[in-house]
């Protein structure tokens, strides 16, 4: 049976998946930013309010989250099923050897970490060791990378480039010849970087922190 308590706590684990706020998760899916406030949730007399299935449908697909994933998110993460994908940090992910062309685990260095189960397989993570990403990320946070996830605007990737520099950051723009990454660090310009000289990008699917 489906519970009131399960479908908002699945929208509130979706949102901290993609670390963003729940009403930042109703922007990002063309939504009003109250659509999954608190005070929604019930009526002044106590009475339950459900989301729509529009706004569910919506933030599924602003956030590339299948049914099955946004129902195994009903469950409390302590109780999930959990799987091991591979993991290293993020000095060594820079080396030249720890990617295959097509951006998957390879070579030496890597590690196996015991998360909740993702579906999808080609699923791995970043350890991020220092602070140089502040305020994005500091250190201790761990990024949970889909090499299979399509990345969108406003969406967090890490792409290399073929010249071998790793980068991390926001899309906020892209055409058919380049794309705009906005970076972690406030004081740090946009980048552009040519299409031509991406030799893959993977988008960050959610922060464990």
């Amino acid at each position: 049976m489906l519970t009131h308590q399960q479908i908002w706590s699945a929208i509130d684990a979706l949102a901290e998946r993609e670390g963003i706020t729940a009403s930042a998760l109703a922007r990002k899916s063309g939504l009003d930013p109250t659509t999954f406030n608190k005070s929604k949730r019930a009526t002044t007399d106590g009475r339950l309010r459900w989301p729509s299935t529009e706004s569910v449908a919506k933030c599924l697909a602003a956030t590339d989250t299948t049914i099955e994933d946004f129902v195994e998110l009903m469950v409390p993460e302590n109780e999930r099923p959990r799987r091991s994908i591979p993991l290293i940090d993020l000095a060594r992910a820079s080396h030249k050897d720890a990617f295959d062309d097509d951006g998957l685990p390879a070579g030496e260095g890597w590690h196996e970490s015991d998360l909740p189960a993702i579906a999808d397989g080609e699923t791995y993570a970043l350890d991020v060791s220092s602070d140089d990403l502040l305020p994005l990320y500091r250190s201790g946070d761990r990024l949970i990378i889909s090499a299979a996830a399509i990345p969108r605007s406003g969406d967090r990737v890490v792409l290399k480039t073929r010249q071998g520099v790793l980068h991390i950051g926001a899309l906020k723009h892209v055409s058919d010849t380049s794309l705009e990454l906005k970076a972690p660090q406030t004081s740090a310009p946009d980048q552009v970087i040519e299409m031509d000289d991406i030799a893959w990008m993977s988008r960050i699917i959610w922060v464990s922190q």
